[in-house]
């Protein structure tokens, strides 16, 4: 009977096809803001102002001396220079170095299903990889087909791509990760025994 899973095993290391680096056009990239997002505001010389601010459900923000202002789909450096402006046009500061950095982007995010510990949607965070995402849901099961990993993206013509990724050829560094973007969806199939 030894020999049986033997064969069982040697049969399943065959079934791995060789791996290959992912054909995929690279992430688009967004810095831009949405509901939820946190961001960090200094304005130089105003050191008792609040510094970090998330965005409401609407798309908005307060700020002191301006009140609420919509920053959705802003990016960080457009942001800024809203805040600059209407703090000069309100006649409030004269000429404001106004910075803006993002601290946490939770309205762009990642999916991960399948035979991973915890399934669900995560935060993305510029840089993230496959592997991180994967990490981030818990791991692999016991069950997961680790060479199979299915990624799906939008693309920049609207249009939904799909890829197989082997999840091990990148854990033993014979492919590159693959960077993700906001709104890719993971799913990691379950091997057949």
């Amino acid at each position: 009977m030894p020999w049986v899973v033997a064969a069982l095993v040697v049969l399943a290391v065959s079934c791995r096809p060789e791996a290959k680096p992912v054909n995929l056009p690279p992430p688009i990239e967004s810095t831009s803001i949405g509901a939820g997002d946190v961001f960090v505001m200094h304005i130089v010389g105003e050191d008792e102002l609040p510094s970090e601010y998330t965005v409401a459900p609407d798309g908005t923000v307060d700020i002191p001396y301006i009140h609420r202002i919509s920053v959705a789909g802003l990016q960080p450096q457009e942001i800024s220079d809203v805040i600059r402006g209407k703090l000069i046009g309100g006649q409030i500061l004269t000429d404001p170095s106004v910075i803006v950095s993002i601290k946490a982007y939770n309205s762009k995010r990642i999916t991960v299903g399948g035979e991973v510990k915890d399934r669900g949607s995560f935060p993305f965070e510029p840089g993230m990889t496959v592997a991180d995402a994967i990490v981030q849901a818990g791991g692999m099961t016991s069950l997961s087909k680790t060479w199979s990993v299915i990624l799906l993206r939008k693309t920049r013509d609207g249009k939904k791509k799909r890829v197989v990724v082997d999840y091990d050829a990148i854990t033993n560094n014979e492919i590159p990760d693959v960077p993700l973007q906001a709104g890719d969806k993971i799913t990691v199939p379950q091997r057949a025994f």
